[in-house]
């Protein structure tokens, strides 16, 4: 072989191996096809809830709101008691927690009844040095002051009073009760069976003739409306009644429209001065 040919092909590949070079690798065409259609995503199953615990100590969970609201609930009960019994002087949270066996109620429970539970009760009132009372539905100390709350309410109208307001209103109900026998006259309300204290007015008491009585309890009205019971007034010729009851509204009546015209009256000032006027015309 000719020296000179083999020198350049030592050469070229020379520069062959000294030019860096960069191979593209060919696609596979017998690869995977891919689906054009996507296929609906469908969600991990869900997580299985733990357990609760068998034995759940509400006394552990500080934080929990069924503790708390019993808390509250112990208390309430417990100031109803001293009030009824006629212990009327306040009590400090801690000395609250103290008589209901309660110390051990952690801070957020007593931040808690000392900025929102006992203050926003209904049942409880603050007073200005800090200490807690019950609030009873009536300021009521005695026997006489029931009977005075009795006396108002039946001047001005507004009905009895509940029972259960004055159990919890006066201390030591059932002895004042006792001794206003004769001053009360119970109600038992058919609705939910409650009784109602009102005061047993004696000057309007009358007597009342057992025939009348008989008469009146002997004819049911129930079903008749006023005015059937008005048409047979009319019948029986008694006429007192009709100006009782409700009164029908009058429709007002209206004005009738005047249409005569309206003349032109000359004005009356200066009448003595006629003939002057006339005879100022005639010039």
């Amino acid at each position: 072989m000719d020296p000179a040919l083999l020198r350049e092909r030592e050469l070229f590949m020379k520069r062959a191996y000294s030019t860096p070079t960069v191979e593209k690798k060919r696609k596979d065409p017998e690869g995977p096809v891919k689906d054009d259609k996507k296929k609906p995503k469908t969600a991990p199953p869900p997580a299985p809830s733990p357990a609760p615990p068998r034995d759940v100590n509400y006394k552990s969970m500080s934080g929990s709101t069924q503790y708390k609201f019993g808390v509250l609930a112990k208390i309430v009960k417990h100031m109803k008691q001293r009030h009824q019994l006629g212990d009327d002087h306040p009590l400090t949270l801690e000395e609250i927690l103290d008589e209901t066996n309660q110390l051990d109620v952690g801070s957020k429970v007593k931040q808690w009844l000392l900025t929102e539970a006992l203050i926003q009760n209904p049942k409880l009132e603050q007073t200005p040095e800090g200490g807690f009372l019950f609030k009873p539905p009536y300021k009521i100390r005695d026997k006489k002051a029931l009977l005075r709350i009795l006396k108002q309410h039946d001047l001005k109208g507004l009905g009895g009073i509940l029972l259960d307001d004055v159990q919890e209103s006066l201390p030591n109900c059932e002895k004042a009760l006792k001794h206003l026998q004769n001053e009360i006259i119970y109600v038992t309300r058919p609705l939910d069976k409650k009784k109602i204290l009102f005061y047993n007015d004696r000057t309007a008491q009358l007597v009342v003739d057992d025939e009348f009585q008989k008469l009146w309890r002997g004819i049911a009205v129930e079903s008749v409306d006023d005015d059937k019971i008005e048409e047979y007034l009319e019948k029986q010729g008694i006429r007192s009644m009709q100006d009782h009851g409700p009164k029908k509204p009058m429709a007002p009546k209206r004005k009738k429209a005047n249409n005569r015209k309206k003349t032109h009256k000359k004005p009356r000032d200066n009448e003595h001065l006629a003939d002057v006027l006339e005879n100022y015309e005639d010039k």
